[in-house]
């Protein structure tokens, strides 16, 4: 921050959501906080550390409102955390709560507070899968056409990078993993290495190895994080291992 006095809004990572992959940082920013803002899911994650802060819930698709309302509430002088799932930067509160504050010519000092994305979280389950150049999509189209999802899977695939894929299948886009499967499988062996993880770093966490022919066909949510191997990723039992390159001997 860049002085006492000033209107004040961290934007934190919560991490996966366990209380003990908040990280230190984390956890005290938001103690320093008079007033918590976010996302329901979010906000109740930060009550179960916190019970007694106060507390103002948005539901999903809400963003915007809920960064408004973390900038009149800073106006006020109140000091404000405005929590987001893994990490704020990563498809997270960090970039609307910035573009909210210029818009409006805000006067506060935001402060963006890291945690463990669930590409870090969910690849720490299954091995070693993105030990090297990987690429994250997300597959969901809610804010970025589809056709421009398509060409950045295509792009990536060609590039050699491993797939580290956000959002890969809801209700309303079923379809979606099986597509992006279909464009790998262009360019990779049905045989490739791949993965996902569900609820990572939560109650109820699991997980699958299996190749990316079989990845086309499963039936994931939006709770899970699936991976996609380059050409080096192997199989060690059950570790998903994507070669740096080290000379072993």
């Amino acid at each position: 921050m860049n002085g006492p006095g000033r209107p004040a809004i961290f934007v934190v990572g919560l991490g996966p959501g366990g209380a003990d992959e908040i990280t230190p940082r984390a956890l005290g920013a938001l103690r320093a906080c008079d007033v918590i803002v976010g996302y329901s899911v979010y906000v109740e994650m930060a009550r179960g550390m916190l019970p007694d802060k106060e507390t103002v819930s948005f539901s999903m698709r809400q963003e915007v409102a809920r960064c408004r309302r973390a900038v009149e509430l800073a106006m006020e002088g109140r000091v404000v955390g405005m929590v987001s799932g893994g990490d704020p930067g990563v498809y997270g509160m960090a970039g609307v709560m910035l573009e909210v504050a210029s818009d409006a010519g805000a006067d506060v000092d935001i402060e963006i507070v890291p945690g463990v994305t669930a590409c870090c979280s969910a690849a720490s389950v299954l091995g070693a899968p993105i030990a090297h150049d990987f690429a994250v999509i997300s597959l969901s189209d809610l804010l970025t056409p589809w056709e421009i999802i398509e060409r950045r899977i295509a792009l990536g695939v060609e590039g050699d990078f491993v797939l580290c894929i956000y959002n890969p299948s809801s209700r309303k886009r079923a379809d979606r993993l099986r597509r992006a499967c279909d464009i790998a499988l262009r360019a990779r062996s049905a045989d490739t290495p791949s993965a996902w993880v569900r609820m990572s770093g939560r109650e109820g966490e699991s997980s699958r190895t299996l190749t990316l022919g079989e990845l086309r066909d499963e039936r994931l949510d939006m709770f899970c994080t699936a991976f996609i191997g380059n050409s080096l990723t192997k199989m060690w039992g059950d570790r998903m291992i994507t070669p740096r390159g080290y000379r072993l001997s």
